[in-house]
């Protein structure tokens, strides 16, 4: 039986012009690089980022249809809080930090480590609409794989 774990998720962004190139550029390096395009239920173009291999995990993207939620995000109003990335290393969490400050993304706290478990690295920053995000590297995790 494969093991249980979360196959997608998609985010509303305000424009996908300005986004894609931003999650692309975050997630390609870490090995986010299947890119496909699907419409939904309304016929709207959903971009999908993708781990490729057994057992794909891919996020989405979808532009705004409404104006019922007005910008900035509020991570505490019902709905998504953040969405976190693992990675293999340290040294990836670092380097993709670099990377956030290099294209100016909103760091909110890190790299550094954090009590939640042993060895909990992560980065916690915001994509061009204010979504929380979150780069984590747990040794416990990559050691189980």
């Amino acid at each position: 039986m494969p093991t249980p774990k979360l196959s997608h998720v998609d985010l509303v962004v305000s424009s996908i012009e300005r986004s894609l190139p931003f999650y692309r550029g975050l997630l390609e390096p870490i090995g986010w690089t299947g890119l496909r395009e699907v419409h939904g239920e309304r016929g709207e173009k959903i971009l999908y980022l993708s781990v490729p291999g057994a057992g794909m995990a891919a996020l989405g993207l979808r532009e705004k249809q409404s104006d019922a939620h007005a910008l900035p995000y509020d991570r505490y109003a019902v709905g998504l809080h953040h969405v976190c990335f693992d990675v293999p290393s340290r040294e990836v969490v670092d380097e993709r930090a670099q990377w956030l400050q290099t294209h100016a993304a909103r760091i909110e706290s890190g790299p550094a480590e954090y009590d939640y478990t042993p060895g909990y690295y992560a980065v916690f920053f915001y994509d061009p609409d204010g979504i929380k995000l979150e780069l984590l590297h747990r040794p416990t995790y990559w050691a189980t794989d």
